[in-house]
């Protein structure tokens, strides 16, 4: 997911001279081939990420495309003054990648989690927010950002997301046809989804509805009502805390509308990691791995 986004960005920059990569002494991995060949449209602000989203401001204000790169909460929550202040209060062109959703960095602890982001960005006005699944909605996501104004937040997963099975790619995407139900999820966790999904109709011959969210604000209102008012057992899974991401907006479409929706919450508990380990391992402890999700879809 992560190579496919920076390539896209890669081919974009050798065509549009004011596309500038900011990054903060990090990811040099998968951005050499960036750093190289365009040398003049890259600054590594060093390990200041603060000072970077303002120069990224000021670059932006002055008619420059900005991408700023970073992992976990480092882009987000370590300069989320410089975000609201300099960058979205004045709606400037700032792309703020993060790299690391949820528990991607789960074995460098809860600094390195991103479990609270998409609720702190969703706070900003003029902020957009995407978080796609794979590789092929990484790159759809790149499409919508290239083409918005304001500032746009992705997070992205670190690599060896699985495939999805794509019938269109759009803001909300429908993975997976059902009756029985509907799970609404957002980010690589829909992978566990698709599992979950699997064993049940294995055991029932019947399925849940899977629907991914790749652009979480603004939300698509009306397609989320019809996708509400088709079902009467609905379930949010995302790899996050469930106060101010994916459940949270849903829940405040069912309150908008007037919806009578009972709504079943799998993420983070309102809690911090306080376990390390790899992003399965934390998925199964803080339930929200295949097997959990399979129990929600029985209850």
């Amino acid at each position: 997911m992560r190579n496919a986004f920076i390539d896209e960005l890669y081919c974009e920059a050798q065509k549009n001279k004011d596309i500038v990569l900011l990054t903060g002494d990090l990811g040099f991995g998968c951005l050499n081939k960036y750093i190289e060949n365009l040398p003049n449209q890259y600054i590594n602000c060093g390990i200041g990420e603060q000072n970077m989203l303002s120069v990224a401001a000021g670059l932006a204000i002055n008619g420059k495309k900005v991408f700023v790169y970073s992992i976990g909460n480092f882009p987000t929550m370590r300069c989320l003054e410089q975000i609201r202040n300099d960058c979205a209060y004045h709606n400037a062109s700032v792309n703020i990648i993060c790299v690391g959703a949820g528990f991607s960095y789960g074995s460098l602890g809860m600094s390195h989690h991103a479990t609270e982001d998409i609720a702190i960005m969703n706070a900003l006005p003029n902020v957009n927010i995407y978080s796609p699944a794979d590789e092929k909605q990484a790159r759809y996501s790149f499409r919508q950002m290239l083409n918005s104004n304001g500032v746009n937040y992705v997070r992205l997963g670190k690599g060896r997301e699985t495939i999805l099975e794509h019938k269109k790619l759009e803001d909300i995407e429908c993975i997976c046809d059902g009756d029985n139900g509907v799970i609404l999820t957002t980010g690589a966790i829909c992978e566990e989804c698709i599992i979950a999904n699997q064993e049940h109709f294995n055991e029932t011959g019947k399925k849940f509805a899977i629907y991914t969210f790749v652009k979480l604000k603004p939300i698509n209102e009306d397609t989320l009502v019809k996708i509400l008012n088709k079902y009467s057992k609905i379930i949010t899974v995302e790899e996050h805390n469930i106060i101010g991401g994916l459940n949270s907006i849903v829940s405040q479409i069912v309150t908008k509308y007037g919806l009578d929706k009972k709504i079943i919450a799998v993420g983070l508990n309102d809690t911090y990691s306080s376990i390390v380990g790899d992003q399965k391992y934390l998925r199964k402890v803080y339930n929200m791995d295949s097997s959990y999700i399979l129990s929600k879809i029985k209850d």
